[in-house]
C-alpha cells in the first residue's frame, strides 16, 4: 500500500498536461516514496482523456467520468486511491511539488495549504482577483467555517480513511465542493490544519468568478443548512 495517493482532477486540460505531468514527475522527487498517481477526466470536451492515457507515466491510473464537475472527479478519485493518505491537487501546480513535503510533515486528519498567514506567498496573482477570493473566504468563515482562513486553495491533504467516508457523501459537486467536504469533516470531530505554502495564480483557471461565484455562494448556505455552523478546532 502506498503511503500517499495523489489525485488531479482534468477538464479541457491538453495544453496543460504535459506541464502537470512534470509535475507529478517532480513530486517523486521531493517524497521517501513514489506516489500513487489517479488522474480523474470530468468529461472533458478536447483530448484531454486521449493525451492522459498515451502520455501519463506507467503506473498512473487515469479514469474518465461523465462531466459532473470537480467534486464529482474528485470524489472518483479518492474511491479508487489506495494509499494511507490521499493528495488532491490541480494539474497547474499552483501549489509547486516542493511545498508538498510540508503538508506530508503534518499529523492532522486534514492539512489544507493555506495562502494566507505568515510564511505564505501569492505569485502573480491579480489584485481583482485576490479582493474575490477574500471576499468568498469570509463568506465561508462567517457561515459555515469560522477559523478556517483558506479554504479554497486546490491542495488538501486527508487521511484516507476519512477521506471515503466524506467524500462518498459529498453532495455539492461544482467549485464549492471543499466548503461542503470540511464542514462535514468538523461536524465528525476532523482535525483540521492549516500549513501556510507558496502559491502561483494561474490565468488559465477553471473558474470563471462573474458566472461562477452566485452559485458558490447559495453552496455554502446550503451546507450551513445542512451542517451548520461549527465552532473553531
Amino acid at each position: 500500500m502506498p503511503a500517499l495517493s495523489v489525485v488531479i482532477p482534468l477538464y479541457d486540460e491538453e495544453r496543460r498536461m504535459a506541464a502537470g505531468l512534470a509535475g507529478l514527475e517532480a513530486l517523486s522527487g521531493h517524497l521517501a516514496e513514489p506516489p500513487e498517481c489517479i488522474l480523474v477526466d470530468d468529461g472533458s470536451r478536447d483530448g484531454t482523456l486521449a493525451l492522459a492515457r498515451r502520455t501519463a507515466p506507467r503506473g498512473t491510473a487515469v479514469l474518465a467520468i461523465p462531466h459532473g464537475g470537480k467534486g464529482a472527479a474528485l470524489a472518483a478519485g479518492v474511491a479508487a486511491a489506495h494509499g494511507d493518505r490521499i493528495l488532491l491537487t490541480d494539474v497547474d501546480w499552483s501549489v509547486p511539488p516542493d511545498q508538498i513535503p510540508r503538508l506530508v510533515a503534518e499529523d492532522a486528519d486534514i492539512v489544507l495549504a493555506t495562502r494566507e498567514g505568515t510564511g505564505a506567498h501569492r505569485i502573480g496573482e491579480p489584485a481583482w482577483r485576490h479582493l474575490m477570493g477574500r471576499v468568498f473566504n469570509l463568506v465561508v468563515r462567517t457561515v459555515v467555517l469560522p477559523g478556517v482562513q483558506d479554504s479554497q486553495c486546490g491542495c488538501k491533504l486527508f487521511r484516507a480513511d476519512l477521506a471515503r467516508v466524506l467524500f462518498a457523501g459529498l453532495r455539492v459537486k461544482g467549485w464549492a465542493w471543499d466548503v461542503e467536504i470540511l464542514a462535514a469533516a468538523r461536524a465528525r470531530g476532523a482535525q483540521i490544519r492549516e500549513v501556510p505554502v507558496t502559491w502561483r495564480y494561474e490565468a488559465d483557471t477553471r473558474l470563471r468568478p462573474l458566472r461562477d461565484a452566485p452559485a458558490m455562494v447559495r453552496d455554502v448556505f446550503e451546507v450551513r443548512r445542512v451542517f451548520g455552523p461549527h465552532r473553531r478546532r
